[in-house]
This record gives C-alpha cells, structure tokens and sequence, in this order.
C-alpha cells in the first residue's frame, strides 16, 4: 500500500509521539507499506518553523533528512495535484491539506490524518 502521511501524522511518526496510535504505527511499519510524506508538508513544516513561535520545532530541512532516514519516500508536487485542488468540496480551507488530499486522490495513496475534515473527502482517507 502507498501510505501518504499528513504533516502532524509524520512528525508524531519520527518523533515516536504518544499521539499516534499503535494501529497508526503498525500501518506505518508494514511491510507492504510504502510510506510517503509530501514536499507540501516539507513547505509547512518550513513556513511554520520560520515564523519561530515554537509551534514547529524542526526545521523543513531536518525534518526532510528525518523522513529520509526513516525510509519514507518524498512525493513531489506535480501539475495534476495542483489542478486537482479546484474540483475538491469546500469541506476544509487549509491549502497544506487540500494540495494532501489532491495528491492521495491523484496517485491515488491512502492519506493518513487526524484532521476528521479531511476525512470526509473520501473513505479511503484513514482517520487516526
């Protein structure tokens, strides 16, 4: 399975963070499990730290080589993942999780989120 993984998602997944749950972790691990993470979480990872108000503690470029230590591969953003976007309902603004959603849906992957919004674009979107 191609797992794409939302930015909280893969920072609690390198991090070990309590908050993602064991059968979260046990996807993740899989051995069927090609594990994916966005350039789009790599920009909101980087947009965030800059603004130094400590909600980002990891930098775009520590969080790209703790990613690629992990083994996870890095999806590029491609002209069908942006255009995707304007066909999408209006469930959720953020333009991070619209461009997740796009890519997941055009690949197609199965988008792993704590974001119930971003659930309700499709059931192949797991909800942890």
């Amino acid at each position: 399975m191609n797992l794409l993984l939302d930015t909280h998602v893969a920072l609690w997944a390198i991090t070990d963070d309590p908050k993602l749950t064991t059968s979260a972790r046990d996807l993740i691990d899989a051995e069927k499990t090609t594990v994916w993470v966005s350039v789009a979480s790599l920009w909101e990872i980087s947009i965030k730290h800059s603004l130094v108000r400590g909600a980002m503690p990891v930098s775009g470029r520590d969080a790209a080589r703790f990613f690629n230590e992990a083994g996870y591969q890095i999806l590029n953003i491609e002209t069908e993942h942006a255009t995707a976007i304007e066909h999408l309902p209006n469930h959720h603004q953020d333009p991070f999780d619209r461009l997740l959603i796009a890519q997941a849906l055009v690949e197609p992957m199965r988008l792993m989120t704590r974001d119930a919004m971003v659930a309700k674009y499709s059931d192949t979107i797991i909800k942890i």
